[in-house]
């Protein structure tokens, strides 16, 4: 009884895919007809656009009726972004979209699944056909008519053409079932090689973002270390030695100049905490990202306004990536974007911490090698998450961060 719920579920999706399934993948094609027949005007880039959001959305519903009729670990359909942001940025993702071998694996498993429901909704008069003829002799007619032909036949052949007629119906039709669960569960869930390979390429992608990001924090400290705190502490050397020449001769020189190291040796404290904070954020451990970003948006010379719903804490290395994104994403707003508004929003979300960072700046912001995104990108893969940037020219610049929320 067990397998029998999910046959007749099977039997039930494909005679629902052979009556509109094929229709919907001619209305596809046709698109992508007309686009490509009138690509030399706009109307045919926008009928291209309708046919990959259709294959798109067939993959989407593919992937997760064979998710749901299965219970298989089907990979979710994953919409494609790019990381362009000039003009080309709509036409390069819809291209990264119809590019997907993924997509096109899904879409091979409905167009499959709607021939496999034509041949269905075709044997099933079979049955129709198979229960009254099986039943015949049960009448006092010495000829049964076949249904739907002319054909007549005595009534002691009936039953036996009624049997046939209804064990090829249900054999056939079944065997259509099980075809496309094989067929189906092969072409969308990998295999357990594939699985490996897979989680390999994370986990080596994830190594890969930890050493950038190592090697993107070392530099940046060696450079705040090199051009604000190293020539402050030689000034400061300087001023004590001259102090120390001139505190005979000169006494009201050599006291300016001991306040002058003094002042700044308090500016070189107070430097060497914004370097230390660039690496730790005791308040971060102590309070939480909410009370750490809020005292990021409080020494922000931009208005900062923070949306936080945190209903639990996440690992520190997860706290701690969103934390920098938000940091540099402030930092970029204020030196780059001429923004006047910024917007913090953080959730936690089922299994995951997601922020956003929107300024309403110039926009043009780019992903460089090496660059303050680049290594926050790093970063973020290091601990599991992505980072995507979208900041059009003309703006808004809108960095979203999504790391997994390991307690």
């Amino acid at each position: 009884m067990q397998r029998l719920g999910p046959l007749l579920a099977t039997i039930a999706h494909l005679v629902v895919l052979g009556s509109i399934g094929l229709p919907i993948l001619t209305i596809i094609l046709t698109f992508v007809a007309l686009g490509a027949g009138l690509l030399i005007v706009v109307v045919g880039v926008l009928f291209l656009a309708l046919a990959v959001l259709g294959m798109f959305a067939v993959a989407w519903f593919e992937r997760e009726r064979i998710a749901a009729l299965y219970d298989a670990p089907v990979p979710p359909a994953v919409l494609r972004g790019s990381h362009r942001t000039d003009w080309l940025r709509v036409p390069h993702r819809l291209l990264r979209i119809a590019s997907d071998g993924a997509h096109w694996r899904a879409i091979l498993s409905f167009a499959l699944a709607s021939l496999f429901g034509v041949f269905v909704l075709s044997l099933l008069p079979l049955v129709g056909l198979g229960i009254p003829l099986a039943f015949a002799p049960l009448g006092d007619a010495e000829r049964v008519r076949i249904p739907l032909t002319p054909i007549a036949v005595p009534v002691e052949w009936a039953p036996l053409l009624g049997i046939l007629a209804l064990a090829a119906g249900i054999a056939g039709t079944i065997g259509l079932a099980i075809a496309h669960r094989g067929v189906a569960l092969g072409l969308l869930v990998p295999d357990e090689r594939a699985q490996l390979e897979a989680r390999a390429m994370h986990e080596r992608e994830r190594r890969q973002g930890v050493v950038q990001a190592a090697d993107y924090d070392r530099t940046r400290i060696e450079r705040d270390l090199h051009d604000g705190v190293q020539p402050r502490l030689v000034s400061i050397a300087m001023q004590l030695g001259m102090a120390r020449d001139r505190i005979e001769t000169d006494p009201e020189g050599a006291k300016r100049l001991i306040d002058e190291a003094h002042a700044s040796s308090k500016n070189a404290v107070t430097e060497l905490r914004q370097v230390a904070r660039g690496i730790h954020v005791a308040v971060l451990d102590d309070r939480g990202l909410d009370a750490a970003v809020s005292a990021l948006a409080a020494r922000s010379a931009v208005p900062v306004e923070v949306d936080a719903r945190l209903e639990r804490r996440c690992s520190r290395e997860s706290e701690t990536a969103v934390y920098f994104a938000i940091a540099e994403g402030i930092t970029n707003a204020q030196k780059h974007a001429r923004a006047s508004r910024i917007r913090v929003s953080i959730r936690t979300r089922e299994h995951a911490l997601w922020a956003r960072i929107e300024d309403d700046g110039i926009g043009g912001a780019e992903r460089l090698p090496g660059g303050g995104i680049d290594g926050l990108a790093n970063r973020v893969a290091g601990v599991g998450g992505t980072l995507t940037l979208s900041s059009p020219v003309g703006g808004p610049t809108a960095i979203e961060v999504d790391v997994p929320c390991a307690s």
